[in-house]
């Protein structure tokens, strides 16, 4: 077909109304049927593909892995990589890269000021204490910033996801000190995979791709005045950090991580095992009233 015709049979649709419309909804969808009558005619997609396309999308929801694969394509990135855009042109400089937030945060967690205990001791993984500030644009701390922390155990599952796993473990909203420092102990988490029979990997392996995240640790930051930030640091000597299939691996999100097995440093930090020791501070800039905030509406998980 050509062009003409496309846009002929298109307009027909767009131009089909029997009451008033959303206008931004109407705009969006008729694009999007636009280029997709377009992509159908210049890739010569056959009925059979078309509605194969159908079925994996039906199986995608009833598998509820969207939050999988949204991300697993790039996309949650893109939307990433449009914000700083956004906030360039509005002068605003500096800050903690954000990454993308991913599909497993639930909202809830139990408060804890300064300092936190996130594992529930079942966990017989890597001990890990991790600790750090918030600080402004110019260096000074932010008092009483929150920060939210939320990651794997060592097996890569989460909870409420993961049943066998206690409310809230690996969970926690810690409110920053007088200094702007918030502090936790917790175990070093795993790396995951998606699910091997799942259809986020059925379509990652037709593409040629692994579906491997590397070990990380989620965080929102906030405080009053300031960009919220959604973020996630990996973990350096993971095989994925710089291959994850989520695209989610950013430059200054890779702090050292020091291991200890001294049997003096297990004694001060007063445990049996040997640990590991993570320091990373947030920056975040003043907030711009024309930029909206980071922290965008979505469907979250709530315990």
């Amino acid at each position: 077909m050509n062009k003409t015709q496309i846009q002929d049979f298109a307009k027909r649709i767009s131009g089909t109304r029997s009451g008033p419309a959303n206008e931004r909804v109407k705009a969006v969808v008729d694009r999007m049927l636009f280029d997709l009558f377009v992509l159908i005619d210049e890739m010569d997609v056959t009925p059979e593909e078309f509605w194969a396309a159908c079925s994996y999308v039906t199986e995608l929801g009833k598998s509820n892995e969207i939050g999988l694969l949204v991300p697993g394509l790039g996309v949650e990135h893109f939307l990433d990589l449009r914000q700083d855009e956004k906030e360039r042109a509005a002068g605003m400089e500096g800050g903690t890269p954000r990454t993308i937030e991913g599909p497993l945060y639930v909202a809830g967690a139990p408060v804890c000021q300064g300092e936190a205990r996130l594992d529930d001791d079942t966990d017989d993984g890597e001990i890990l204490f991790m600790d750090g500030r918030v600080l402004d644009s110019r260096g000074n701390p932010i008092p009483g910033a929150q920060v939210e922390v939320w990651h794997a155990n060592s097996r890569g599952n989460y909870s409420y996801f993961d049943p066998s796993q206690s409310a809230f473990n690996l969970r926690r909203t810690i409110i920053a000190d007088a200094e702007g420092r918030y502090r936790f102990r917790s175990i070093m988490p795993s790396g995951y995979s998606c699910p091997p029979d799942g259809p986020t990997q059925t379509l990652l392996t037709l593409l040629g791709r692994h579906g491997h995240r590397p070990a990380h640790i989620h965080f929102f930051v906030s405080a009053p005045g300031y960009r919220t930030l959604t973020t996630q640091i990996n973990i350096k000597d993971d095989p994925y950090v710089h291959d994850d299939f989520a695209f989610a691996t950013r430059d200054g999100l890779i702090p050292d991580v020091a291991h200890h097995t001294e049997p003096a440093a297990l004694h001060d930090m007063g445990v049996n095992r040997p640990f590991a020791t993570i320091t990373f501070d947030f920056t975040l800039p003043a907030a711009v009233d024309s930029i909206p905030g980071t922290l965008g509406e979505r469907p979250r998980a709530a315990a």
